[in-house]
């Protein structure tokens, strides 16, 4: 048994299960802030309302995703010891400061929160909401400049054998990071604005509440709309700086295999990894390649024939997973621009909040493949150009890699399941009205 495929694969199941919920908890947050102000500001109760109805959904996704959160640092000991080894000194310091201050921080405040509402002032109580969602950001920033240098390594020096941290101040203002970080937590915030129209669809569709889901749906739809074409715009320039640092990965995910100016862009393509060439090449749009790259119609782009065979990704999925992420980001402006001009017509709207309910899974796995993109198109580099992954797994028995990933995929089946079921009766049930 392959223990680095293995490892791979746990780390792999136990990430994107704990990324189910991490986003929404970024997005559904502000929400609640902005609900619970407009609460303090007009002292209308459906607004106190809504913070307690979407506070309670909040909740069950904040507890799943603590506990499946738990188990991910342990896995750098357990599975990439060596990996942990050689470049802890820089990694492990981004995730210790993101632990020991912003996960506490926001751990503390939810408690105050939660048991805060007849103790706290409405304005302190709404504070604490708004703390909550800056600690969740803050969280989110160590996570995200952690793996914005294992994407493009910064400020560190090889001595002693490893890779030791020379400036912290270049770790932290790593541009792969911050462009990481804008583009994580926009997508996060999709998520959040899509769960609250998704429900407050089905509570419409159901001529339920009326009121004050019709409010709740506007207020995410506004909420939606900015943060989707935010997404877009930060998309771009994160792409453009993945085709300077990350050539390869680049290349795999437009399937372009010859170096060229005026590169051509494909729509859709079949890649023949061992002929090195498309099989099939449907929509090709000249120059446009060079364009989303450089900015430029007629500038060169490295082809995957330029880069090393053992330097490239994994050429199909890294494709497809890029053109779902991107297909994805484009339905959901085109569904909150047509929910604009529908936002004092929803209740006689029923196809649109039908299809704003079926929506709901669609920026989970927008963000999902977002990841796999993001992971894959890496490879075959634990940390780009610096560390390869077959040299980062832990020297254990592949059996026993292969007994805790069955473990933690039973596990996480059963705590999604609960989870989800939690979520799906709670929003149901609908609110209790103050």
């Amino acid at each position: 048994m392959d223990v680095v495929l293995l490892s791979r694969l746990q780390f792999a199941a136990a990430t994107m299960f704990h990324f189910l919920f991490v986003p929404l908890t970024l997005g559904l947050s502000v929400l609640i802030a902005y609900m619970e102000t407009k609460y303090v500001r007009t002292g209308d109760e459906i607004y106190l309302s809504m913070t307690k109805f979407w506070g309670k959904l909040f909740l069950i996704n904040f507890a799943v995703g603590v506990v499946t959160g738990i188990t991910l640092e342990f896995q750098f000991g357990t599975n990439w010891s060596r990996y942990s080894a050689y470049v802890g000194d820089v990694f492990g310091s981004l995730l210790a400061i993101e632990a020991t201050t912003s996960f506490f921080l926001e751990s503390t405040l939810l408690g105050v929160w939660i048991f805060g509402w007849k103790k706290l002032s409405k304005k302190a109580h709404a504070t604490v909401m708004w703390l909550i969602a800056f600690a969740g950001s803050l969280s989110a920033i160590w996570i995200l400049m952690a793996n914005g240098w294992m994407q493009h390594p910064v400020g560190y020096v090889i001595r002693n054998g490893r890779a030791e941290l020379d400036s912290f101040t270049a770790v932290v203002t790593n541009k792969f990071g911050v462009l990481e970080f804008f583009h994580v937590v926009s997508s996060a915030y999709v998520l959040g604005a899509f769960f609250v129209m998704g429900i407050s669809a089905y509570h419409l569709l159901k001529k339920q509440h009326i009121e004050f889901f019709t409010r709740s749906f506007k207020i995410a739809l506004v909420f939606g709309l900015a943060s989707s074409l935010f997404v877009a715009v930060i998309g771009d320039m994160h792409g453009v700086h993945v085709a300077q640092v990350q050539p390869a990965k680049f290349a795999a995910m437009e399937s372009h295999w010859e170096t060229t100016t005026r590169a051509p862009i494909h729509l859709f393509a079949i890649p023949d990894e061992k002929n090195e060439k498309n099989l099939i090449e449907i929509g090709s749009i000249p120059g446009l390649l060079s364009f989303l790259s450089h900015h430029d119609f007629n500038a060169e782009v490295t082809g995957l024939k330029d880069i090393p065979k053992d330097e490239r990704p994994p050429v199909l999925l890294t494709f497809l997973s890029f053109r779902l992420m991107v297909c994805l980001g484009t339905l959901f402006i085109l569904l909150t621009i047509y929910g604009w001009f529908k936002r004092n017509r929803l209740v006689e709207s029923p196809n649109y909040l039908k299809i704003m309910l079926l929506s709901i899974p669609l920026p989970y796995i927008a963000i999902e493949v977002g990841w796999v993109l993001a992971e894959v198109g890496r490879q075959p580099w634990i940390v780009y150009g610096l560390m390869k992954t077959s040299d980062a797994a832990s020297p254990v028995a592949g059996s026993q890699v292969l007994f805790s990933l069955i473990a933690f995929i039973l596990l996480y089946s059963f705590l999604g399941a609960v989870g989800f079921y939690l979520i799906v009766i709670n929003a149901k049930k609908g609110p209790v009205l103050e």
